[in-house]
Order: C-alpha cells, then sequence, then structure tokens
C-alpha cells in the first residue's frame, strides 16, 4: 500500500513512513527497507545498484520499497538525501562518497552547477549580514594596533598568510600565526590591549584557535573573529565578529565567502591608512621590478608568426 508521497518530504520524514510501512512489506522489500533504516547516509551516495549489493537483494526490490511510501521510483526516493548532502547536514565522509557517485553517474555538469550557485549564494549572504560600518570598524582596529595577528590553521592558515602577506606590502604591522615552528598561543604570549587578534575558524572548531582567543581575551587583546554561526565562540563576545556563509555541496567548507570578506577588510586597512601606505605599495612593486621578479610580457618562443 503507497503512503502519499508529501511536497518536500525530509530524509526523516522518509524513515519514519519506512519504519511505519516495514509490517506491510513482502520479505525482500522489508530487507530493503531494514538496510535503509539502518544505513539512511548510503541512500543519497549509493547508486541503486550499489545499494541494492550492499543490502543483498536486487536492484527492482528497492523500487518496490520506494514505491510503498509514495514513490515512482528509487531515484525520487533518494532525492531528499541528495538535498541533505547538498545542504551540508551530512558528514564529511558521506559527501566525498557523493561526490564519487556523481563522477560514477556522468551528473558532473550538475555539482559544477551547484558549485557555482553555492559561491555565489556564499557571498551574497555574508555581504548582506554587515555593513560597510562594521568592515570599517575592524580596519580601524587594525590601523591603530600596534600589532596584529592573523591567526588560522588547517586551509586558513594559507588564507590568514595570504592577507599578511598582502598587508606586508603596506603596513609592517601585521603577522601570521602561528609561525613556522611555533603554536598560536606563544606567539601571541606578548600580546596586548594595544593589540588585535583577527582568527577565523568554521564547524568543527579548532581548539587550538578557540583557546588562543580565550587567552587574547585575557590579556586584553582586541578580537576579530570570522566564522559560520554568531553562536561560535570566537564570534560570541569579540569586539568585530563576521558571520560567513560555507554552504557547499562538496565536502569541505567553502572560504570562498571568507577570502571575499578578508579582500574586502584589506581594501579597507589600505584605504584607512596613511596617505604613505600607496608610496609603500609603489616602492614595493618597483623594487620587484628592478630585481625582476616581475615580468610584464610573454617571450616570444618563436614559430615565426610572432604571436
Amino acid at each position: 500500500m503507497n503512503v502519499p508521497n508529501h511536497d518536500s518530504p525530509t530524509p526523516r520524514d522518509l524513515l519514519r513512513e519506512l519504519a511505519v510501512e516495514l509490517e506491510n512489506l513482502t520479505p525482500e522489500t522489508r530487507k530493503a527497507a531494514a538496510y535503509v533504516l539502518e544505513n539512511p547516509n548510503d541512500v543519497g551516495v549509493s547508486s541503486i545498484r550499489e545499494i541494492a549489493e550492499a543490502a543483498q537483494v536486487k536492484p527492482n526490490t528497492f523500487v518496490r520499497m520506494a514505491r510503498s511510501v509514495g514513490f515512482e521510483g528509487y531515484d525520487d526516493f533518494r532525492e531528499p538525501f541528495r538535498e541533505e548532502i547538498r545542504n551540508g547536514s551530512m558528514n564529511f565522509p558521506d559527501r566525498a562518497r557523493w561526490l564519487q557517485s556523481l563522477s560514477k553517474g556522468g551528473k558532473l555538469s550538475g555539482l559544477y552547477a551547484d558549485m557555482a550557485s553555492s559561491a555565489i549564494t556564499n557571498i551574497e549572504q555574508s555581504f548582506a549580514a554587515t555593513d560597510a560600518a562594521h568592515v570599517q570598524s575592524a580596519a580601524d582596529a587594525i590601523v591603530r594596533a600596534r600589532r596584529t595577528y592573523v591567526l588560522g590553521v588547517g586551509v586558513n592558515n594559507a588564507l590568514a598568510r595570504n592577507f599578511a602577506y598582502l598587508a606586508g606590502m603596506a603596513i609592517d604591522t601585521i603577522e601570521a600565526v602561528p609561525r613556522s615552528g611555533s603554536v598560536a598561543i606563544d606567539d601571541i604570549a606578548r600580546a596586548g590591549a594595544d593589540d588585535v587578534l583577527l582568527a577565523m575558524t568554521f564547524k568543527p572548531y579548532r581548539s587550538e584557535v578557540v583557546e588562543a582567543v580565550e587567552i587574547a581575551r585575557q590579556q586584553g587583546v582586541s578580537i576579530i573573529g570570522i566564522s559560520d554561526s554568531p553562536a561560535s565562540p570566537i564570534v560570541a563576545g569579540s569586539d568585530h565578529g563576521f558571520v560567513v556563509q560555507s554552504d557547499t555541496p562538496q565536502f569541505f567548507p567553502s572560504t570562498v565567502a571568507t577570502v571575499a570578506l578578508l579582500e574586502t577588510l584589506m581594501a579597507f586597512v589600505i584605504a584607512d591608512a596613511s596617505p604613505e601606505v600607496i608610496a609603500n605599495i609603489e616602492a614595493f612593486h618597483e623594487r620587484r621590478h628592478a630585481l625582476g621578479i616581475y615580468r610584464d610580457e610573454v617571450p616570444d618562443k618563436g614559430g615565426g608568426n610572432g604571436k
């Protein structure tokens, strides 16, 4: 017997309906349903052939199971589970398996579209959550600071170092931590009320970043926190807190919105700094040109046509 289908069922709704319908199913279909109830994470990442093999039933058994809860076929049944993965509700290994299933199924064009959509949405929502005055306030703190420490670990370490690198072209009071061979709490040991700590971490929050922020607060350091939730331990209670979106169809949190925010903050820092900052940046690039670090033209590799 078919259970009426909902307009937008959640995986939890489907699992509940499947559990209710279980006793009405044939032995083989019940076996398929039991596998789904015990391994719901497999639904969104497995093809019908893969999940049937795991459950030790024929693929058509899963079609009958899907119809028992109001769907025309297994693909329709598993779509809510795939949507949950796209929305970031599944853990990293599940999302990795889902990506692989897209590749096997020739659906990478859909993934491409989802990646583009999530990147644009993350930036739009992150910028909508703040305003120019908020960014300027954080930039003012950086410009006034005796020292600004930029903290990121894991993938965020590269973002922290990029921010410090660009800032180094203009002002010499910004450094990325942890330094090579060090730990963040040691690097900020002498920081105080005249300093700023710009820290970033996202779920699951890195303990060394949270610990460094807590210690910095105790030392009177001004905190600029960048994370994915207003309840994040580095945003809640910070002097300048920014919440950025990190949703993505893939299994690692997206850094697109974080990069956009950091670039904007950098622009505000340069705009807010003293006039000689521009001269410093120009001198920096002139020196690199003089030393041959930059190449303005692509050398001719021959071929007789001059192209």
